[in-house]
């Protein structure tokens, strides 16, 4: 029997939010089968594509921070034809209400944002204290005001594409007889989020005397950075910044035999794939958005001055960053390879 409910998402802006998002869409499904549309920024539909839950992503024709009045009301009548019963938006600003409200969605479900009054019918107070994860406040809006969360939350699981995986290997030459680890040296908010490039680049020497090889993932924006971790580590490194799409970088790491990452939206993506990880935090906290999985440990210092928030150190030592070692990071690991498939054995004096 096909879904009755038809509800429309509007996304939010950042890898990381669409992969959290995830859990919403799970807890859409298993409160009623529905159909679940999602209208988020072009660049996330190979993300949404990957999640089962999802019947389509609708690409937003404005960039992030463009107001576009009109564009939002012609796409939001056009929208009107799908006959929503519902629409949820994750997003807190004004214009992120606009198109539901110009599809004429009887029903529209949010949190108290920037005065959304009348755009937003199904108005929700939102609790920090009680809801300090952002994906407890994307799970609450699925559900109706004021019922408990479910318990476990359900955890973005992605989907890996075999085929592509086969076709990533023969295009970069990537050997499949050394397990790889995967870095993720980019954070798109700023220096106060990124572990030093020379910890990366010693880390990867390490892996790499060990028999790993190593992929640094991300964006061209991260090619230079890439490139640096490869000129300090030598062969078995290999720079894949810029040279892949986000759904590729979905498919490597699930190749991968485990990652180590910032705070980022890759950091999200590794997690829903349930891959071993080390996740270092710098001006950010695990307290509001930690990677949802198991095979996770987490480097943070809980320093006096963290966390800050700030894009770049406000102090001009990142000391929460370069005090979080290799040696560490690869301990870490080690601990995740307990019990698992991972292939990290101990060598003599390593740390």
């Amino acid at each position: 029997m096909p879904p009755t409910r038809r509800i429309l998402v509007v996304g939010p802006s950042w890898v990381g939010d669409m992969v959290m998002a995830q859990s919403l869409f799970m807890t859409l499904q298993a409160e009623d089968p529905c159909a679940i549309d999602v209208l988020a920024p072009g660049w996330s539909l190979p993300i949404l594509e990957r999640m089962p839950e999802v019947r389509r992503g609708i690409a937003m024709p404005l960039g992030h921070g463009q107001f576009g009045l009109g564009m939002r009301w012609r796409l939001g009548r056009e929208l009107a034809q799908a006959r929503y019963d519902q629409a949820i938006v994750l997003p807190g600003s004004l214009k992120s209400a606009l198109v539901p409200f110009f599809a004429g969605i009887a029903r529209r479900t949010a949190f108290r944002g920037e005065m959304r009054y009348g755009l937003v019918n199904d108005m929700r107070a939102l609790d920090k204290a009680a809801l300090p994860m952002t994906v407890q406040r994307f799970v609450a809006l699925g559900l109706p005001a004021g019922a408990a969360l479910p318990r476990p939350l359900p955890r973005p699981r992605l989907v890996a594409d075999a085929a592509n995986q086969a076709q990533l290997r023969a295009t970069h030459g990537l050997a499949a007889e050394r397990p790889a680890i995967s870095f993720m040296p980019g954070a798109e908010y700023g220096p106060a989020k990124q572990w030093p490039l020379p910890h990366f680049a010693a880390l990867a020497r390490a892996l790499v005397a060990r028999g790993h090889q190593v992929w640094v993932l991300g964006s061209a924006k991260d090619a230079p950075a890439g490139d640096e971790i490869v000129a300090a580590a030598g062969d078995g490194v290999v720079n894949l910044c810029g040279r892949t799409q986000l759904a590729d970088a979905v498919d490597l790491l699930a190749m991968s035999e485990a990652a180590v990452t910032n705070d980022s939206g890759l950091m999200h993506v590794a997690a829903a794939l349930d891959r071993p990880l080390v996740a270092v935090y710098g001006s950010s906290t695990p307290d509001h958005t930690p990677p949802l999985a198991d095979r996770v440990v987490v480097r943070y210092l809980r320093l006096e001055c963290s966390p800050c928030f700030a894009r770049v150190c406000p102090l001009g030592h990142t000391r929460c960053l370069t005090e979080v070692t290799p040696e560490s990071v690869l301990n870490a690991l080690d601990s995740l390879a307990l019990g698992t498939p991972l292939r990290l054995a101990r060598s003599a004096g390593t740390a």
